[in-house]
């Protein structure tokens, strides 16, 4: 009797169905603001002329 409660406690426990959708909204959600944090942050004028004088100066760079 005592196993079987124990066996009904813990499966009662590990049991999350119905919590993969709260989960996934969730994730999604949080992908979605950094995917919109980071957007703002690359296509910044900082940013966008750091990179660009990082490869024009890789560019100009003298080989040999």
């Amino acid at each position: 009797m005592i196993q079987d409660l124990q066996t009904r406690a813990m499966l009662a426990a590990t049991d999350d169905e119905g919590m993969s959708t709260a989960e996934y909204a969730i994730g999604t959600i949080a992908a979605a603001a950094f995917g919109a944090i980071l957007y703002t942050v690359v296509t910044g004028d900082n940013i966008v002329s750091a990179l660009t004088g990082i490869i024009t100066k890789a560019l100009d760079t003298a080989v040999g």
